[in-house]
């Protein structure tokens, strides 16, 4: 990603941050998830000057409300340009992503193993389109696993199943 394109995410999430009312920093990282391209970029709010109200708003019920903020970030800032050359930003906020990160892969292990043990297949419900993505990378490794995601937004839901 280029240094042009991550300032240009930075400053759109920091104005949108001024307009909520919310005077705070943003950062910029490499995405540090399990499965992910390092040249990613990550726009980290600094949570420090923000009361825990403030981050509620921002979190929302589940993380919706940072889903869709980077949602139409990353709808806005690739509007025009070239298919190719379209990048993707992450937003995160005290941790959330990657504590999400781990209960993710908490869950995916403990289903696994169900599927495995009784040989049936199980359902997620409630992810959003970008955990169903985190869960189907972490689990493409295993050969007697298949994951699939069943169903119409908003109840699309994650199938894990054996081969």
């Amino acid at each position: 990603m280029s240094s042009q394109q991550i300032e240009k995410g930075k400053q759109w999430l920091e104005q949108v941050l001024t307009l909520m009312g919310l005077e705070t920093l943003v950062s910029t990282q490499t995405n540090p998830l399990y499965g992910a391209k390092a040249d990613e970029s990550w726009l980290v709010i600094e949570g420090e000057s923000l009361s825990v109200d403030q981050k509620n708003l921002l979190l929302g019920n589940k993380g919706e409300g940072i889903e869709s903020i980077q949602y139409l970030m990353n709808s806005l800032i690739n509007l025009k340009v070239a298919p190719d050359e379209q990048e993707a930003f992450t937003i995160e906020l005290d941790g959330y992503r990657l504590n999400r990160q781990a209960q993710l892969i908490e869950l995916a292990q403990s289903l696994v193993e169900k599927v495995r043990s009784e040989g049936t297949e199980v359902e997620i419900e409630d992810l959003s389109s970008a955990e169903r993505k985190q869960i189907h990378t972490l689990l493409e490794g295993n050969a007697d696993i298949i994951t699939e995601s069943r169903g119409q937004e908003p109840d699309r839901r994650l199938v894990i199943r054996l081969r």
